[in-house]
């Protein structure tokens, strides 16, 4: 029997430890608050981030990293972008080569636009490095954690351990794909949160369908070229972590960044926003990294580019839209 490690109780590292404690997988969980950890003791209900769900006998709860990392074959690591490299240095010594680490993060690193697997091969001791890997796709927590079929893709550089991890933890509720692409499934995570908000606005300001399947098809575009330009493939982004992931978020209040984008129309600070908000949306810091991304690699990305503009230089989101409207005609090419 395969052992599970979760590091992070979040809503959707709490959905996953739920899910393959269900399977019947002994899985343990590190929960950083001490107020959903007590919880979690008393109830095994995370009433913050997963209300409704109580955990199966299979999961238990742990105050440090070390009793979650002992024993576990593969380590799932769900934690904001922005903490990921502190973690990742306490989960070093605890680490074999044996094992399997897999990112659940959907961001990049703000000071050196480095995905989180490529964090980890820097951070990660090379006498005692694991495996990597990375989890991403269209994937709201609670409806993973009800059981609504979703489908997610798995990147590894070793397809024979990816097709492993594939088999033990696919089921009639959560089919999982496998794929090489580090770069690309990891970008796709990322970038689709800016597009989100920028959904979010375009609804709040009263468009419709048209104007949000013009934002996610050209927001496609922009999302493939930048990966291309970091040596992703192409066909990643017509897949689960992209297109898939990408529509999700865009067409729902479920998605915490599309909620940004909406209340910013509503004349809500984005001080504001973000303090009334239990988990962290991560296209907001998404937004400011893929900007400065995208000027590095000289790859135009005018959707990314107003987001930006309305987040940080403070541009009325109706501008923003005149200006992606009024830009040079030219030939559609993908």
């Amino acid at each position: 029997m395969v052992k599970f490690g979760v590091i992070g109780a979040g809503s959707w590292g709490s959905a996953l430890a739920y899910y393959l404690g269900r399977l019947g997988f002994p899985t343990r969980l590190w929960v950083r608050e001490e107020e959903v950890l007590s919880n979690l003791l008393q109830t095994r209900v995370n009433h913050t981030f997963l209300p409704g769900y109580e955990f199966p006998v299979t999961v238990t709860f742990h105050r440090t990293i070390p009793e979650v990392i002992n024993d576990s074959e593969v380590i799932f690591v769900a934690v904001p972008s922005q903490f990921c490299r502190q973690i990742y240095h306490r989960m070093d010594e605890h680490l074999s080569k044996n094992q399997l680490v897999v990112s659940l993060t959907k961001g990049l690193e703000q000071k050196t636009f480095k995905t989180m697997t490529e964090v980890m091969e820097e951070v990660f001791s090379a006498a005692r490095k694991p495996k990597l890997g990375v989890l991403s796709g269209p994937s709201f927590a609670r409806e993973v954690a009800a059981g609504h079929p979703t489908a997610l893709v798995l990147a590894c550089r070793d397809q024979s351990l990816a097709r492993q991890l594939q088999e033990t933890i696919s089921s009639r509720q959560l089919r999982i794909y496998t794929s090489t692409d580090l770069v690309g499934v990891e970008l796709g995570g990322a970038v689709k949160n800016v597009l989100a908000i920028a959904a979010g606005i375009s609804v709040g300001l009263g468009y419709g369908y048209n104007s949000r399947a013009t934002l996610i098809t050209r927001g496609l575009v922009e999302m493939t070229k930048l990966g291309q330009a970091l040596g992703a493939r192409k066909e990643t982004f017509c897949g689960l972590a992209g297109l898939g992931d990408l529509v999700l978020t865009c067409t729902s209040e479920l998605s915490r960044n599309y909620r940004v984008g909406l209340e910013l129309t509503r004349g809500k600070s984005l001080r504001q926003i973000l303090s009334e908000m239990k988990m962290v949306a991560e296209g907001v810091r998404n937004t400011l990294t893929v900007h400065k991304l995208a000027l590095h690699k000289k790859v135009e990305m005018p959707i990314c580019h107003q987001v930006y503009e309305v987040l940080y230089r403070g541009k009325p989101a109706h501008k923003a839209l005149e200006e992606l409207m009024s830009r040079s005609l030219k030939e559609e090419k993908t």
